[in-house]
């Protein structure tokens, strides 16, 4: 990429950009007021700051690649807020970086980088900071923005909300990328992953059925309130439960869905179906869905300085890590289902955009044995779920209306059998685990060892077709292993 190209300024009439561009989507640009208001606070920043997991991830990824990525690049930051990333950028050398913010804390930004500047008599703050930061207090959907800001090669942001895309930033990360990325440039992060396993919770599940029937009262001080019962059981049990839980409750290992944000489309992100197919595991009662999210940061080969080596970071929200700030997602079943280990749940879970900067989830499942599921199709699948109703179990969830449960403290260090979940393993894999000589490394991690090549190497040789991969055999190792041994922020030297 030729960075003496990248000029600060342009040639083009601005007037006539504004008036000719055209917005994409009218709902990317549609922003609470709230939402902005509480971002703009520093004491929801710090939240985020302190988020050990989250901002070392970030400052591994981007100060990690300084050599690689960064040094002597332009740079945007989307969704600044309180300019943390835009301060990594430079750390890491960059040219000059385009911090955007829309809310509040953007005049709030400029005051350290004030400060960054040598006051007469005065020793300068964070020096480093000096005329390197532009603060821009838009939304990036702004239209003028097209003639103030060049094209950049590297765009940086944190747009991810529970189970990666509630809050719908990650629109207006890729809309900077469509309109203000160089060919070629590279997005970090680079890619998420989605996560969804089959739950038990009986805990949880009790907790949130006990709560709905309390309108079930036929004497509270005189009134019957029956007649709410229906209306409040949906609503409990539609409300995504935010919280982290043990990793001994999950039946299976998750299905994941890629999110490449180097080619996802605008579309994409809007509605999007994940193929659910899960190997159950144990014995027991399935209570919802538990969701979680992986990020990669992985500098493409087109973006890179000549003859360096890219620094590939993943930092995961999983149950088998240490807490981030964004913890776990449940999705209660209104119906629990009985499920024998060695069956197969299949089905699918929807997900689609709905107007209060979140979305609607939607889920269809059915157990089948593991040979029925080898033999049926998904067309099949469909006429089976409407068949056979005592074992198919569907769902819906607002994303935006979750609740907080913090009840799970778990030590990371300790080792739950499944039983104490009142789940149940078939009884030879319970043999197996005293057997001699048995090898539980997974397949993946095997096949990785047999290419007689580093993890490093494997990642860069095709990091979009690898990222899922690695997590999934990170997942696999921490469940055939004491729960909780893996690490959160995989950084690969």
């Amino acid at each position: 990429m030729n960075n003496e190209s990248s000029s600060i300024g342009h040639g083009k009439d601005s007037a006539a950009l504004e008036k000719n561009a055209q917005r994409e989507d009218d709902e990317v640009l549609h922003r609470d007021p709230s939402y902005f208001q509480y971002y703009a606070q520093l004491q929801h920043q710090q939240n985020m700051l302190q988020d050990y997991i989250r901002t070392s991830s970030y400052r591994s990824a981007i100060v990690g690649n300084k050599k690689t990525l960064f040094r002597d690049r332009l740079v945007m930051d989307v969704g600044s807020g309180s300019g943390i990333l835009a301060f990594f950028a430079a750390q890491a050398e960059a040219k000059h970086i385009y911090a955007v913010e829309a809310s509040g804390m953007a005049k709030k930004m400029k005051i350290i980088l004030d400060a960054a500047k040598t006051p007469e008599g005065l020793e300068a703050r964070n020096a480093f900071l000096a005329d390197r930061i532009t603060v821009i207090n838009e939304k990036i959907e702004e239209p003028r923005l097209l003639a103030e800001i060049p094209k950049v090669d590297v765009i940086i942001s944190e747009p991810i909300g529970v189970l990666l895309v509630h809050e719908r930033m990650l629109e207006s990360y890729i809309y900077a990328r469509d309109k203000f990325l160089r060919p070629g440039g590279a997005m970090m992060p680079s890619s998420g992953i989605i996560h969804l396993a089959p739950l038990s919770d009986a805990t949880l599940w009790n907790e949130t059925i006990t709560k709905a029937r309390f309108w079930q009262q036929k004497g509270f001080y005189g009134v019957d309130l029956n007649p709410y019962f229906a209306t409040a059981f949906d609503e409990y049990f539609r409300a995504p439960v935010v919280g982290c839980f043990s990793p001994a409750s999950l039946m299976g290992y998750s299905v994941e869905h890629l999110v490449d944000f180097h080619s996802v489309s605008m579309d994409d992100l809007k509605e999007f179906v994940i193929p659910i197919s899960w190997d159950v595991r144990y014995t027991g009662i399935m209570h919802g869905v538990a969701g979680w999210f992986d990020l990669t940061f992985h500098a493409r080969e087109s973006a890179q300085h000549p003859e360096t080596v890219a620094y590939p970071t993943l930092m995961s929200t999983s149950p088998y890590s240490p807490p981030t700030h964004w913890q776990q997602v449940r999705l209660l079943l209104k119906q629990p289902l009985a499920v024998n280990a060695g069956q197969t749940i299949r089905g699918t879970i929807s997900m689609k955009v709905n107007d209060e900067r979140s979305y609607d989830i939607s889920a269809e499942l059915i157990a089948l044995d593991k040979a029925e599921s080898a033999q049926t199709n998904d067309q099949d699948l469909a006429k089976l779920m409407a068949e056979q109703k005592t074992r198919t179990r569907s769902g819906l969830w607002y994303l935006h209306e979750q609740v907080y449960n913090y009840s799970y403290t778990g030590d990371m260090a300790e080792d739950p059998k499944p039983e104490f979940s009142n789940l149940y393993m078939p009884i030879e894999g319970l043999l197996a685990e005293s057997a001699p000589h048995i090898d539980l490394q997974p397949s993946a991690i095997s096949s990785i060892q047999s290419m007689g090549d580093s993890l490093t190497s494997y990642l860069v040789s095709k990091p979009s077709t690898h990222a899922s991969t690695t997590t999934q055999s990170r997942a696999s190792a921490s469940s055939s292993k004491p729960h909780g041994s893996s690490s959160t922020a995989m950084q690969i030297e």
